[in-house]
């Protein structure tokens, strides 16, 4: 059973993707922690991802893992566990625009699938209904305002005693926003299953919704919360 969460940073995936998985003894698996341990990379190593030659060359000296111990997703870059430091504001940004890279993408294409394939699986992050997982028997779509998701992640940040800047955070939000055009993010919604749309909803309520979701299994089409 395959379980394909979709949407942009800050609209709660994670915490919806934790609660399902855990609820049904499911692997949760957090595609975004890989895409960040490879901008962990580009940072540490000083690699222009504009550059795709260099991006290339430093695809080929990355391993990325997925390992589960006690049972939480561990992240390993090159053998060293990375869970923490990936989630760095810093990393977050760095991510963001190496996401945005097909020889990265492609990468962790079959690390993703092969995983899913022989796992029941709760995996987030972005295309993950309309591209990684297109077969997945349950989808769901999450998003929020710029400034609630800002607002999330600028706690999430605080709570882990990290580096936090909310201005930052809503500002790299609306670059976000900016790449993705309206066009490309109105085909990916209608592809989906299942819909959420979260202005005020808390999470709480929403993975209520989410979870009767997944025990229907039925298309409802666009749901506006």
């Amino acid at each position: 059973m395959n379980i394909a969460i979709d949407g942009p940073a800050g609209a709660g995936k994670s915490t919806i993707a934790r609660r399902v998985a855990k609820e049904k003894g499911y692997i949760y698996v957090d595609t975004g922690a890989m895409y960040r341990a490879i901008g962990l990379y580009f940072m540490n190593e000083g690699v222009d991802a504009e550059n795709a030659a260099a991006v290339l060359e430093a695809l080929a000296a990355i391993q990325v893992e997925i390992k589960y111990e006690a049972g939480e997703q561990q992240v390993y870059l090159n053998g060293k566990n990375v869970s923490k430091k990936i989630r760095q504001e810093a990393v977050g940004n760095m991510a963001s625009k190496v996401a945005t890279k097909q020889a990265v993408r492609d990468k962790l294409l079959d690390l993703q699938r092969n995983l899913a394939a022989t796992q029941d699986v709760v995996m987030d992050g972005r295309d993950i209904g309309t591209f990684v997982l297109p077969n997945a028997e349950l989808k769901i779509y999450l998003t929020a305002s710029v400034d609630t998701r800002a607002d999330r992640r600028y706690k999430e940040l605080v709570e882990k005693h990290m580096p936090a800047d909310l201005e930052e955070s809503v500002i790299s939000r609306q670059e976000i926003i900016r790449i993705c055009t309206g066009r490309l993010h109105r085909l990916r919604r209608r592809r989906m299953r299942i819909i959420w749309i979260l202005p005020r909803l808390r999470l709480t309520k929403l993975w209520q919704r989410s979870f009767a979701g997944f025990h229907s299994r039925k298309r409802i089409g666009d749901l506006h919360l």
